[in-house]
């Protein structure tokens, strides 16, 4: 009995998710010539050579089909393969990020900085300032560091394996095989969210996140091919984003369904399941506006302060704040008279909320402070700030302005 004439009895049976439905299930797979695991929830944790080359033939054509039109990709099928820089950077970019957030923003990188030798060059002041808004500014530093290896140390030619990939700065296990996969076309195991979630369901994997990580890439590894893995890759993702969706998968577009146990269980919206995750907890913390005029021109300007490289909103340019993280205010303005405001500035990061109160204070002059910069007051929503002081700006403007 053939994987495909299988998947008809399958689609028949009723998705009660009940045991019996389970045993029943599991019997007929075997039958197949499925290698199985008989645990309580009859789950099959292993799919034959013969099946896995069928099912990653199937989602290639899907693929070739549906594929997302992204500025980092080469076209589908075409033997063309991705531009290591781009995908590179848009693997970085999208870390944390959305895809629609980051396909602007692709756009404009490259068109500043459009190769590794350009963004070699480039001070990671001008990077930082681009990189404003899209948040982890850690990324950005990494992203300037290893331009700066790959065009002393490679002559700004990219290493085409996982181990290469991951000597540069920044670039992790993940990023590493993503970019051997996709530009050099090495079957590696790539696994982010949407992999995560398309690999639970295919296989039932009821073991909650983060705890099922390892499993979940062990199966992934099991269905990588040998042709065509980073089309087979980005395959994956694009199924997981469009199609295998968090709540609501379109399970009848999905051109592997007949093997997804979870379709055939009805459980697929329910999985992959996740650990109850802790409250946020709040910090709260002053952020100081201190105000000057130029001494040229007399127009209004505000301090701001390059922070420290490491760190939170490291090496950025924000108003100086005290008391939520381990940053101190310059002595030559602690003394100052400080007034309170009414701004408020409410922010999440990963791991906790932040509120911050701002204060005020002007100086008829502007004083030297280490690491500050006199900012033009209408100049500051374009000098690069990382999105919490944006909001800070926008809501002293909004103060003043009562």
């Amino acid at each position: 009995m053939s994987f495909r004439s299988v998947s008809a009895s399958v689609r028949a049976w009723p998705r009660r998710g009940s045991h019996a439905d389970g045993a029943s299930l599991a019997l007929a797979l075997e039958e197949a010539g499925f290698s199985l695991f008989f645990a309580m929830d009859h789950r099959v944790s292993k799919i034959p050579k013969t099946a896995t080359a069928e099912l990653a033939g199937d989602l290639l054509r899907w693929y070739d089909a549906h594929a997302r039109d992204l500025p980092w990709r080469a076209p589908p099928g075409a033997g063309e393969r991705a531009d290591p820089y781009r995908v590179w950077l848009s693997e970085v970019m999208l870390q944390q990020t959305t895809v629609s957030t980051v396909k602007a923003r692709f756009e404009r990188f490259l068109a500043l900085w459009p190769s590794v030798a350009d963004l070699a060059v480039a001070s990671l002041e001008d990077v930082l300032k681009e990189w404003a808004g899209l948040g982890y500014y850690a990324r950005a530093r990494n992203l300037h560091a290893a331009a700066r290896v790959l065009a002393t140390a490679h002559g700004g030619v990219f290493p085409d394996t996982v181990d290469g990939l991951a000597a540069l700065p920044g670039v992790g296990p993940y990023t590493a095989a993503a970019i051997a996969a996709i530009a050099f076309d090495r079957p590696e195991t790539v696994v982010d969210g949407n992999v995560e979630r398309v690999v639970a369901r295919l296989f039932a994997v009821t073991t909650s996140l983060p705890q099922a990580k390892g499993e979940l890439r062990r199966l992934a590894a099991t269905l990588t091919p040998t042709q065509r893995p980073g089309d087979y890759a980005q395959a994956v993702m694009d199924l997981g984003a469009t199609v295998c969706t968090p709540r609501a998968p379109k399970c009848l577009l999905c051109p592997i369904r007949r093997a997804c146990q979870a379709y055939v269980m009805n459980i697929a919206e329910t999985l992959p399941r996740k650990a109850e995750k802790a409250a946020k907890p709040v910090r709260a913390g002053v952020a100081y506006w201190l105000e000057s005029a130029d001494a040229t021109t007399g127009a209004a300007v505000v301090l701001l302060v390059r922070r420290p490289a490491q760190g939170l909103l490291g090496g950025m340019l924000a108003l100086p704040s005290v008391g939520w993280d381990d940053g101190a205010l310059p002595a030559k303005i602690s003394q100052l008279k400080w007034r309170a405001t009414d701004a408020v500035v409410r922010h999440t990061f990963t791991h906790f909320h932040l509120e911050l109160k701002i204060v005020a204070a002007s100086l008829k002059t502007p004083i030297t402070v280490k690491d500050g910069h006199w900012i033009a007051k209408t100049d500051l929503l374009d000098a690069g700030l990382p999105t919490l002081m944006k909001k800070a700006v926008r809501e002293m403007g909004e103060f003043m302005a009562e």
